[in-house]
């Protein structure tokens, strides 16, 4: 199997390519590096023999049609992917999102033998949900630059399957969390400002609900799809597991031994979904499962970035730029 994987040096992307490599596939790694990446979140994998790392732009058509022809999969992670930034301007959010994933998706049409195109969409592209879960054909309604540029992508990709026969398969997994993920994202950026001696800065109340998966099992999912999914088909990725960001915070304080004291509240963002929530039961159906607990996930992911600060001290430094000035970080 050659899997063309897209924003393979970004955290699920990384992640994806460490499980294909331990399936004995062989990756091409098509990645721009941007400000999210760095060669260091493929420290153990970048020399390996089957991983083929190529520095580009999947809005290069010439490239990205040169590389289809290598491939018989395609993994498409590549993306401009966090809501604060979008929300600074989301030009290049439709850029990369919309356009990068045309060019994909018409390359893979042209090439002709692509036997499975994964899409890798965002539960965020349904919108806040007061009461229940989204299932697969429930409408969707994105609130935020970053959500609407990913819904866009997403429609596309059903599209080309609809008009063009393109095996593709849709993925909208639920917030991913563990060791590589940039420290803007709720999760690291709380530990590792509390590494730092700062507090865990909470958007509003604190109230806002999302659903977390621990990385590994989120990867075990798309993996499962590239051998079991059905191509025109959605699929939600989803553990179940909901929890308000005060809480993850007060877990992640119990875990490092330290007083809700540590917790400061923030001026919330504009279009804060209150609660995100997806229903997996059809990925279910294919015999997947989460087998990593939040509260284990959660220590494993603290005593990572305890032992790697050099790896992330980098990434709050300059390269965060406007960022850090604007926003929190939250979920």
């Amino acid at each position: 199997m050659r899997i063309l994987v897209t924003g393979g040096a970004g955290f699920m992307g990384s992640h994806f390519i460490r499980k294909s490599l331990k399936e004995g596939a062989e990756v091409i790694n098509l990645d721009l590096m941007t400000y999210g990446e760095s060669t260091d979140t493929m420290e153990d994998f970048f020399y390996h023999p089957s991983h083929h790392f190529i520095k580009g732009d999947i809005r290069d058509r010439e490239l990205v049609s040169s590389l289809m022809r290598e491939a018989d999969h395609v993994v498409h992670f590549a993306a401009e992917t966090h809501v604060e930034r979008s929300l600074l301007g989301g030009g290049e959010f439709v850029l990369t999102d919309v356009y990068g994933t045309y060019v994909l998706l018409e390359e893979a049409r042209r090439n002709g033998k692509i036997e499975k195109f994964i899409h890798i969409s965002t539960d965020e592209v349904y919108g806040p949900i007061e009461e229940g879960s989204f299932r697969e054909e429930d409408p969707i309604n994105p609130t935020s630059p970053y959500s609407a540029s990913k819904a866009g992508a997403d429609r596309l990709a059903y599209s080309f399957h609809r008009t063009y026969n393109l095996p593709v398969i849709i993925v909208r997994p639920s917030n991913n969390y563990g060791p590589y993920q940039w420290p803007e994202k709720a999760i690291p950026l709380f530990i590792t400002n509390l590494l730092e001696g700062k507090k865990i800065p909470l958007y509003g109340t604190g109230e806002n609900i999302r659903e977390w998966v621990f990385v590994e099992d989120g990867v075990e999912g798309l993996w499962l799809l590239l051998e079991k999914g059905q191509a025109g088909q959605c699929y939600n990725l989803s553990s179940n597991f909901e929890i308000s960001n005060l809480e993850l915070a007060k877990k992640l304080l119990q875990i490092m031994d330290l007083g809700e004291e540590w917790i400061e509240f923030v001026p919330d963002r504009p279009g804060h979904d209150i609660r995100c929530s997806v229903d997996s039961s059809r990925l279910r159906g294919l015999g997947w499962r989460p087998k990593v607990g939040f509260e284990a996930g959660l220590k494993r992911t603290v005593d990572w970035y305890r032992e790697n600060r050099r790896w992330w001290e980098k990434r709050k430094g300059e390269r965060a730029g406007e960022y850090y000035k604007n926003f929190g970080g939250n979920a």
